[in-house]
């Protein structure tokens, strides 16, 4: 069969493909498999639909963020007047890519948007490239996450250069940590910085500077202007500082956490670079924007609030637990140990949980919950329940304290069982996980 026919019939399979998933799942779920059948089918699918946009691609990356950064991102975008494609179920690798591309193109393939804003794993980032040269990139930090499966920190950051390497337009690199930054010495075309105030630096150490004295060293990165830079933070209150404007804004942000902030900072610096705009117009947008699934996303349960948090490794542990105050609060933490979280739960050790000894946390689930359980004992935390079964701990917990508030801390394929149980008692939004 000639290519050229075959590729015509690519929309037309695909979408089949995703229909018949969708009803053997009930209406939900099957995002990974048309994008493998049509990897298989018609490689050059999402090559060649991508390049349709006149505005290009734009990729972000990192082992924090990336999926409200990438919120973040496209939402600006969508204000300011684009048409926006993206991949929002957080399905960062490039099958998601091309299954978001199957649900966002007609029978013909024609893509209605301007730009793509793509949210992409580290390792898969390198494959992507090597098939969609992006317009711009986004590269927000390189942590310990998932060693198991990256090997050595330094493998991490020898992907995002590859990133680097290949964008085509503007490079936006997160000045304070200190591997992405010198990053810029692989770009072959512009690129801009985004970062912090010295004195907003505590709050995000890097790497290095948290696994060797758990406090933030002077940054030499600092010798980079930031597009735009975090300059304080109070609350929901986010002030910011734009390069070439002396007048600082300030932003009410409707995302949770200090860590979101800072993203918000590194959104803002890339969407200047993809298209001009007054501060105030961004400040304004960036205020809109609402928290990705999972990601600080909150689930009503009658009159509580559910909180679910994702946590994947030390840093982002730890700033979760500055952002989400505990008192007032019922605590719950589910730990899976699936290739999706990473097989080492290690990372845990790292973590201070001794903000939690005043309230103690009324259950622990999943996978590794005994693990987690025995970490909260030694920093003296109290513990309740202690449950693998993730859906049965969930219900337990809503019930059990009703007429609280309530933080669930989980990992990634924790967090989609825990939002899996919750949709069964509450209203919650199909990503079409």
């Amino acid at each position: 069969m000639p290519k050229t026919f075959l590729s015509s019939l690519t929309p037309a399979l695909g979408k089949a493909v995703r229909a018949a998933a969708r009803l053997r799942s009930g209406g939900k779920g099957g995002t990974a498999l048309p994008g493998r059948v049509v990897e298989a089918m018609d490689a050059d699918f999402m090559a060649r639909t991508l390049a349709q946009l006149p505005y290009g691609v734009v990729l972000v990356s990192g082992t924090n963020g990336k999926t409200t950064t990438t919120r973040i991102v496209s939402q600006v975008l969508e204000q300011l007047g684009l048409r926006v494609f993206t991949n929002p179920t957080g399905s960062n690798f490039t099958r998601g890519v091309v299954s978001a591309l199957l649900d966002a193109v007609d029978m013909r393939g024609r893509l209605q948007a301007d730009v793509a804003v793509l949210e992409l794993d580290e390792a898969y980032a390198v494959h992507f490239v090597e098939k969609v040269k992006p317009r711009y990139a986004l590269l927000l930090n390189v942590l310990r996450d998932q060693l198991d499966r990256f090997g050595e920190i330094d493998t991490t950051a020898k992907m995002l250069g590859a990133v680097a390497a290949a964008t085509t337009g503007t490079v936006v690199l997160n000045r304070e940590d200190p591997r992405v930054a010198a990053l810029a010495e692989l770009a072959h075309c512009n690129v801009a910085y985004y970062g912090l105030s010295d004195d907003l630096l505590s709050f995000f150490p890097s790497d290095d500077a948290m696994h060797a004295q758990d406090a933030v060293a002077a940054n030499p990165s600092h010798a980079h202007e930031a597009s735009v830079a975090l300059t304080g933070l109070d609350g929901h209150k986010a002030r910011l500082s734009f390069a070439g404007d002396p007048q600082p804004y300030e932003a009410e942000l409707k995302l949770e956490g200090v860590y979101n902030a800072f993203n918000a900072a590194g959104a803002l610096a890339m969407v200047r670079e993809v298209m001009e705009a007054d501060a105030g117009d961004l400040v304004r947008a960036v205020s809109t924007v609402t928290p990705a699934f999972g990601r600080g996303e909150s689930i009503r349960v009658g009159e509580d609030t559910v909180e679910l948090i994702l946590v994947k490794n030390p840093m982002g542990f730890r700033l979760a637990l500055k952002s989400f105050a505990a008192e007032d609060h019922e605590t719950m933490i589910i730990i899976n140990d699936e290739y999706a979280d990473g097989r080492d739960m290690s990372w845990l050790w790292d973590v201070d949980f001794s903000s939690l000894q005043g309230t103690g946390v009324h259950t622990v689930a999943g996978v590794r919950a005994t693990d987690m359980a025995l970490r909260l004992a030694y920093d003296e935390v109290h513990v309740g329940a202690v449950q693998e079964d993730v859906a049965a701990a969930v219900k337990s917990f809503v019930r059990e304290t009703t007429g609280r508030n309530k933080h669930i801390y989980c990992t990634y394929t924790a967090m989609l069982a825990a939002r899996s149980a919750m949709a069964q008692i509450a209203d919650v939004e199909d990503v079409g996980l």
